[in-house]
């Protein structure tokens, strides 16, 4: 039985193809049909290594530094995501240098959650479709488990969507930064592996190694701050209450928005997206607002746009 050598060829240039991919997203062959919602095993493999990577903390152990080094990557990663992710490249909520711009895009990336453009793209286009078949991850149409991360994983969710980000695609360290977008999490565990190695030599007292330091300064810290990210796509569609008529399941929950800095109060994005600030009222704690409200005093983004009279009065109402 004689082997077909062209078909051995051709799977060999996809193979390569897709291994190339998880390092340059724009590489030959990275092209996918709209609408193709099957999972990339192949270049979802890295993704799934970080999970089960979690589990080296049996081996590598727990030290103080190193918890603290993973919660405050948490907390300085998801204000990234949220301020600047999401209520900035997404919505344009507010305005900064592009100096600054780019710095927080930099700590975007590191969340392993890809590009800004991409971010961005695919965001924008949920708000455009929200519960229909269109919206890459509404529970309602897709279920559950595909809407907190199995559209993350498909090779329509791989790609970028360039028609939806106009105004983002003119930079180019954007575009870069959305290229190349493991680069900067490989920097990050590399750094911190060699952190903790340091730590180890020089001050041996704080019991901490180089394992110990990329477990939990990268691995576990990226991963939960992954799923407390996609809760506001899966629970905050389910779980909550709805202040406003949105035509949606979107619904403010505040636990998630204690564990999203503010990113839980959905309902109240759902129905006006426009502002920067997420908990409408005083009591609806938004760790991101105060964030930005802050960095505002000092010059660091300007012209943030508030919540319009008129929905507060519809919120009364």
């Amino acid at each position: 039985m004689s082997s077909d050598p062209g078909r051995g060829a051709t799977g060999t240039r996809t193979l390569r193809a897709s291994l190339g991919r998880w390092f340059d997203t724009g590489a030959q062959g990275s092209e996918t049909r709209d609408g193709d919602d099957r999972i990339d095993w192949l270049r979802a493999t890295p993704f799934i290594a970080m999970h089960l990577a979690c589990l080296l903390v049996f081996w590598v152990g727990i030290s103080p530094i190193a918890v603290s080094v993973a919660v405050a990557l948490y907390a300085i990663r998801m204000f990234a995501l949220t301020g600047f992710y999401h209520r900035y490249f997404s919505h344009r909520t507010f305005r900064t240098s592009r100096v600054v711009q780019f710095v927080f895009a930099l700590i975007g990336a590191s969340c392993v959650q890809r590009g800004p453009l991409w971010w961005a793209a695919h965001h924008r286009n949920h708000h455009r479709h929200t519960e229909t078949p269109l919206d890459p991850h509404s529970p309602r149409v897709h279920g559950f488990w595909w809407s907190h991360m199995g559209w993350f994983l498909t090779r329509e969710g791989f790609r970028t969507d360039w028609s939806r980000i106009p105004d983002l695609a003119k930079f180019p360290e954007l575009r870069w930064l959305d290229r190349f977008d493991t680069l900067v999490p490989v920097l990050l565990a590399v750094g911190l592996f060699g952190l903790g190695a340091l730590l180890e030599r020089v001050a041996p007292g704080l019991g901490t190694t180089g394992g110990q330091m990329l477990v939990w300064g990268f691995f576990i810290s990226t991963t939960v701050l992954f799923h407390a990210t996609v809760t506001i796509n899966s629970l905050s569609h389910r779980f909550g209450s709805q202040r406003f008529e949105t035509g949606d399941d979107s619904r403010n929950n505040i636990w998630l928005a204690l564990l999203t800095f503010g990113e839980g109060w959905h309902n109240n994005h759902h129905f006006f997206p426009g502002t920067v600030r997420q908990g409408f009222r005083w009591w609806e704690i938004d760790l991101t607002w105060y964030g930005l409200k802050a960095m505002s005093w000092v010059g660091l983004v300007r012209d943030l746009k508030p919540v319009p009279a008129w929905v507060h009065e519809k919120a009364r109402a």
